[in-house]
């Protein structure tokens, strides 16, 4: 008995001495600028499964040093470098090695683009006091990111802010919470681009190099949030897509007159990452906003969710392109009492409703008004729909492309429920002036339900006489560089 103890113990000792351990790794990290003469700090992800022991580092066209070594045995942590450019404009690299305690090497590398002057810079905090981002620059969202109150974030003509990708809590965005201002100012020949972390996009450039005008979801959008009245559950509530856990998230006050800043000359790309089931972050998220901010000449490409969407406020917005959207192109909610003036949708091969118009959810019942627009189908679009008491003026909209509804099963307007064909019946939900280009062989009838064909002509193509004015959008969008905007 005793000899068969034995033997299990030396067996069990033998076993440990023959254990194997997989080789260490170690993760690149991704291309990164720095600035002649400047220190930046790179960060190396490792594994090691025998245990970390050491690691060395060399660079080319500037030196490194080890900041933040890793953790004597640990079998997975992290390695910090301070890279310092050197004087030459070029490429740069850094090559940092670790070895294993069964002293196996691994080797990761890290390559810097060093500039005469820095242009990528990356904004990872909370902007709480007064800051400009400057012309010809690039400023990467590493998370969500919010203007509190009190501070004004100065965006200049030309610049280009890209999000990185997250879900969940960690969708980036850039947020302008109550009492907070975003002044981003571009023009026609220089407008603001927010767009994603894989857009290769830089100043100057209109149209993405590398990205299709259909993907979607890569970062989250931009959220601008007031004190104006809101019809709600409660004077004040949390916006979609923000985690209740942040209070910059909140909307809705008492100023009709609210100021969140001026806005003219963006273009918001590839949005609408997914914080939970069913709820996605806008293109552009309007909860709140008064009236005293200014919205001018706005583009809303390929965002997975809503184009623009209005929670409440009295904010107005001219001049809207939004094109190939996941859900809605033009939602509103709230009993928003602004105005859309002037605007166009291009119907993607995901877009639901170019128009989702909601009634109120509280006491507050005021309306908006949404004219002069021209709004291109899609085989699976519907014109729009109206629900939940909806409230509003909609004159000299045009619609054109859309499907047979009897046999596509979509492209229709509606009116959803009893509270909305009451607020139509009594005046309240107007249209006016609607014309339409139909499918062959179908009636004004069967795309204009409810009773509001009545309001509606059908006209040939391209003999309409109401829409939106498109010299608005030449030069600047994405989708007149695109050719997108030939059938207006």
């Amino acid at each position: 008995m005793f000899a068969l103890v034995a033997s299990l113990a030396v067996f069990t000792s033998c076993k440990d001495e023959d254990e194997t351990f997989n080789a260490p790794t170690v993760v690149s990290p991704q291309p990164v600028t720095s600035q002649i003469s400047t220190d930046l700090d790179i960060t190396f992800n490792y594994t090691a499964d025998a245990g970390f022991k050491s690691a060395v580092v060399s660079a080319t066209n500037g030196t490194a040093v080890i900041k933040t070594n890793g953790a004597a045995g640990s079998k997975s942590g992290s390695v910090v470098v301070t890279y310092t450019s050197g004087s030459q404009v070029g490429a740069g690299s850094v090559v940092l090695t670790i070895t294993d305690n069964e002293n196996k090497t691994a080797s990761g590398t890290g390559v810097i683009s060093v500039l005469e002057e820095q242009i990528v810079f990356y904004v990872s905090s909370n902007i709480t006091q007064n800051t400009t981002w400057e012309t010809g620059k690039v400023y990467v969202l590493k998370n969500r990111v919010a203007v509190t109150a009190g501070a004004t974030l100065t965006i200049k003509q030309g610049v280009v802010v890209k999000g990185e990708a997250g879900t969940g809590a960690n969708a980036t965005a850039l947020v302008i919470a109550r009492g907070g201002k975003l002044n981003a100012e571009g023009t026609a020949q220089a407008p603001i681009i927010f767009t994603s972390v894989a857009d290769e996009i830089m100043p100057g450039e209109i149209a993405s190099p590398n990205l299709d005008p259909t993907l979607n979801g890569l970062w989250g959008g931009v959220i601008i949030l007031g004190n104006a009245p809101i019809s709600a559950s409660a004077a004040s509530v949390q916006i979609e897509g923000i985690p209740p856990s942040d209070q910059n998230g909140l909307y809705g006050g008492t100023d009709n007159n609210d100021n969140s800043g001026t806005i003219r000359y963006i273009s918001i790309r590839h949005g609408g990452a997914n914080i939970g089931e069913g709820n996605e972050i806008n293109g552009l998220t309007l909860g709140g906003v008064g009236s005293g901010t200014i919205i001018e000449n706005v583009e809303i490409v390929a965002n997975q969710d809503d184009g623009i969407e209005w929670f409440g406020g009295s904010v107005s917005v001219k001049n809207a392109i939004i094109w190939n959207v996941g859900d809605d192109a033009v939602d509103t909610d709230q009993a928003w009492s602004g105005t859309l003036d002037n605007f166009i949708v291009i119907s993607g091969d995901d877009t639901d409703h170019a128009l989702e118009i909601d009634g109120p959810e509280g006491a507050m019942l005021a309306a908006h008004t949404v004219k002069n627009g021209s709004i291109k189908g899609n085989p699976a679009t519907e014109l729009g729909d109206f629900r939940d008491g909806a409230r509003g003026t909609f004159s000299n909209i045009y619609f054109f492309g859309f499907p047979d509804p009897a046999v596509a099963g979509r492209g229709d307007l509606s009116l959803s429920g009893d509270k909305t064909l009451a607020t139509f019946a009594n005046g309240q939900l107007v249209f006016q002036n609607l014309q339409v280009t139909l499918p062959e062989g179908v009636e004004l009838t069967s795309v204009f339900k409810n009773g509001t064909s009545v309001h509606a002509t059908a006209v040939a193509a391209g003999a309409n006489t109401v829409g939106a004015d498109k010299s608005a959008f030449a030069g600047w969008s994405w989708a007149s560089a695109a050719g997108e905007l030939t059938d207006f």
